[in-house]
């Protein structure tokens, strides 16, 4: 697939078939993704691949807190509420999403459920936790070249048949992913990525985002 047609098709996918992933498939997306640039070629990144029971315990124990009215403490700092266009780009892709599902905005118990799944790691049998280490803070380049290796790590599992979304919920009770998942403590939570065979017929798999005009973002000076 030409990389033109592959970055436009891949999407999210928030439902998984209950399928194992082969470590060995993992491990291939993983030797491929590295090759993501990184500042000075640091390469920042370190992944914890979890399934199975500790994935589980992950997801019961971020279901617990957020039930429980726990705040959200993630490893870095960050701005949990988006406002004027950013906030009508989220809202925009939630309609969507309700929409599909035939959730309705008065339904209160399908749209807890739906917020739920994101803690839930979107019931994935795969979580990808990637982290950097705490002495790189202020890490703001080293979570830049975190995130073009979370972006290399979902197409290149998209180009392998596997389904990803990078979810932040996921890692919001941070202190429960590092528990189950052994993070050490000189490393910082960066982001999570649910990974698995996407399951074609949870209808929320078929939405697709759409992007902006680039004359709506873009300048060119010089020309």
């Amino acid at each position: 697939m030409k990389f033109s047609d592959l970055i436009k098709a891949r999407k999210s996918i928030r439902g998984f078939q209950n399928k194992a992933v082969p470590l060995a498939l993992i491990d291939e997306i993983i030797e491929v993704a590295k090759w993501a640039p990184s500042s000075m070629n640091t390469q920042p990144w370190y992944v914890h691949v979890v399934a199975g029971e500790p994935l589980e315990r992950i997801r019961h124990g971020n279901m617990t807190n957020m039930m429980k009215g726990v705040p959200a403490k993630r490893d870095f700092p960050m701005k949990e509420a988006y406002e004027g266009q950013h906030r009508k780009r989220q809202v925009d892709i939630a309609v969507q999403l309700f929409e599909a599902m035939g959730i309705a905005r008065d339904d209160k118990d399908r749209r807890t459920d739906w917020v739920m799944r994101g803690f839930r790691q979107f019931d994935a049998p795969v979580s990808l936790v990637l982290t950097y280490d705490k002495k790189l803070e202020p890490a703001a380049i080293s979570q830049f070249d975190l995130g073009a290796f979370s972006h290399a790590i979902v197409l290149a599992a998209w180009e392998r048949g596997l389904g990803c979304v990078i979810n932040g919920q996921g890692i919001m009770q941070s202190s429960v992913v590092r528990e189950h998942a052994g993070i050490p403590d000189d490393q910082n939570i960066m982001i999570c990525i649910a990974m698995g065979y996407p399951d074609d017929t949870f209808v929320a798999n078929h939405v697709k985002s759409v992007r902006e005009p680039n004359e709506n973002f873009v300048r060119y000076v010089g020309f």
